[in-house]
């Protein structure tokens, strides 16, 4: 309990520091905020920059504003779009579903093909397929996600037009169909996450296969596909929760690039196009959003990894 109270007291100090970071940014944009804004409106004027001055606190002091904000953020206000009037929430929200079944699919499929080929190089350790899934992995994490996209779009959309090339269909119309919309990003994405699992899990099976109850379990007479499964993968598994949980981060921004060239209506291409309009207040509460979602799921990782390895609580 006192551990649970610990780590749950540096959660929130963490999500203290990275709301004020995300604040931060505002202020460390190159100009002034209120006239980049207002010099994207139609009616842009003198009096209408001093009113969206006014209105994002901008003539206050910077502590006031961030207390400020962080109340409201407190209560589900970040704000709005000055685009499109659109509240930062609702912006998320919808856009939501999209990513996350894309991130899902990205690590269910990760994982289905890591844990096996990583058990195999381990249980074949220094012999030619070891070495055979090392050069593929290396391979694999040589090519940056948004290349590997541009090839799968290439290949399997238009020469063979097998796969959408762009698109997105929701899983409530069509299950195969968003699943079909949605194999070229997946592949894109786990060709740069998969390497990084088989890495490790087969140097910690390699690790856990050279313990003294491995040595045991040996010598009672135990399938050597039984140890394998029942006892080094077993035990090898908290280091891999450990790595999908650091990896969200590397998933959610690759993920920005290859919806992009998907065209799918996610919280990249969200992201993407705020910044590239300048919506300051979108760009902020998305990123505010998405540090916040890393974050607590780091954490709620780290409380899996002590229920799969008791002697961390020790």
């Amino acid at each position: 309990m006192r551990v649970s109270l610990i780590r749950t007291a540096h959660l929130i100090g963490v999500l203290l520091g990275v709301s004020f970071l995300v604040y931060l940014l505002l202020d460390l944009m190159p100009g002034d905020t209120a006239e980049v804004i207002g010099g994207q409106l139609e009616n842009s004027s003198p009096a209408v920059i001093e009113q969206i001055r006014q209105s994002m606190g901008l003539d206050r002091p910077f502590a006031v504003r961030y207390l400020e904000w962080l109340g409201n953020a407190l209560q589900g206000d970040l704000g709005s779009s000055y685009r499109t009037g659109q509240s930062v929430v609702s912006a998320v929200l919808d856009r939501m579903p999209v990513t996350f079944q894309l991130l899902l699919m990205v690590e269910v499929l990760s994982l289905a093909i890591a844990i096996p080929l990583a058990t195999l190089a381990a249980s074949k350790r220094d012999t030619w397929i070891d070495k055979l899934i090392a050069t593929i992995t290396f391979g694999l994490q040589s090519m940056p996600n948004f290349m590997v996209a541009v090839l799968l779009v290439f290949y399997l959309a238009v020469n063979l037009g097998i796969l959408p090339a762009i698109g997105y269909v929701s899983p409530g119309e069509d299950l195969l169909g968003s699943i079909r919309s949605l194999v070229i990003p997946t592949l894109a994405l786990s060709a740069s996450i998969i390497p990084i699992y088989i890495r490790v899990l087969r140097t910690e099976m390699v690790r856990t296969l050279q313990e003294d109850f491995i040595l045991l379990a040996r010598s009672v007479g135990l399938r050597p596909s039984t140890i394998m499964a029942r006892y080094a993968l077993k035990s090898s598994l908290p280091t891999l929760v450990t790595v999908v949980g650091i990896n969200i981060g590397m998933l959610i921004g690759g993920s920005i690039v290859v919806e992009q060239i998907s065209g799918l209506p996610g919280i990249g291409s969200l992201l993407f196009n705020s910044i590239k309009s300048q919506d300051y207040v979108l760009v902020q509460g998305v990123i505010l959003m998405i540090a916040t979602a890393y974050v607590v799921t780091n954490f709620a990782i780290d409380m899996l990894y002590t229920w799969l390895d008791p002697r961390v609580r020790v």
